[in-house]
């Protein structure tokens, strides 16, 4: 199965494309830049196999997208009309998350939400914690028979960055880096530890009360673009995995057509 997977974010797009077994690295690419997306899709879309005994050079793949941001998957699924003549699955449009909750109402939950946690249980087969890092920080809850049970959401790095500069007169903006010491001595390096140390508690916290109810402390797994950041003061977390919600892409579109074949 050939697909190229794309996750639309609130600030960037990650494109992955799987060729049979073959993983490309994955891209990611600022979604103001039309141009630059509209580039690195074409190229992806050639490096996949025509279809066999095709006359007209139909490719045999697709794409699939998983988006939080309804103008940038519209310009997406432009592209691939206009420079591909192929049309685009997004992801609880088109078809929906093999993923069940006794708990929530999974219509209303993010699909990157649900396609990251189809992703943490595949590969752990266990209850498990996913957190993304980005736009917004996300640390939700699958349990160990694969139930999306809900999570928690607040605002990563960039918004509380921005949040604090643009609601007070003389705080000056900033960009989150891990911090040298456990305070800052001037009024950036203050905020810079505030935000990030906030964060690290949160996500520690947050994950203590998860496993509280469930008498266990569980498998948690970190992605997201401010994975990396924090990743040497967050001991509590099992694993960095980059790039989990491409996976679940793919496999939510795997689970999707073996579903489809199965009814056929």
């Amino acid at each position: 199965m050939n697909i190229i997977a794309i996750d639309i974010g609130n600030s960037s797009i990650e494109l992955g494309l799987f060729v049979g077994d073959k993983v490309e690295p994955v891209q990611c690419i600022p979604g103001v830049e039309k141009a630059h997306l509209k580039q690195a899709l074409c190229d992806a879309w050639k490096k996949i196999p025509l279809v066999t005994r095709s006359t007209e050079g139909k490719r045999d793949g697709v794409i699939v997208v998983c988006s939080v941001q309804p103008a940038w998957t519209e310009m997406i699924r432009e592209i691939a009309r206009e420079a591909l003549d192929e049309r685009i699955y997004v992801i609880g449009d088109d078809f929906p998350v093999q993923i069940e909750s006794s708990q929530v109402n999974i219509a209303k939950v993010g699909t990157d939400r649900l396609v990251a946690a189809t992703a943490a249980y595949t590969m752990f087969e266990k209850a498990a914690v996913i957190i993304d890092i980005g736009t917004a920080i996300t640390i939700d809850l699958i349990d160990g028979k694969g139930q999306f049970e809900g999570g928690v959401i607040f605002p990563g790095f960039e918004l509380g960055a921005r949040a604090l500069h643009e609601h007070t007169a003389q705080l000056p903006k900033i960009a989150v880096k891990r911090p040298v010491g456990p305070w800052g001595k001037n009024t950036q390096d203050a905020i810079n530890c505030g935000l990030y140390y906030a964060a690290i508690g949160a996500l520690e916290e947050i994950i203590r009360r998860f496993a509280e109810v469930l008498g266990a402390w569980p498998q948690t797994i970190c992605t997201g673009s401010g994975a990396e950041l924090i990743r040497e003061d967050c001991p509590f977390i099992d694993s960095f995995v980059p790039h989990l919600v491409v996976t679940g892409i793919v496999l939510t579109y795997k689970d999707y057509m073996e579903m489809d074949r199965a009814f056929v």
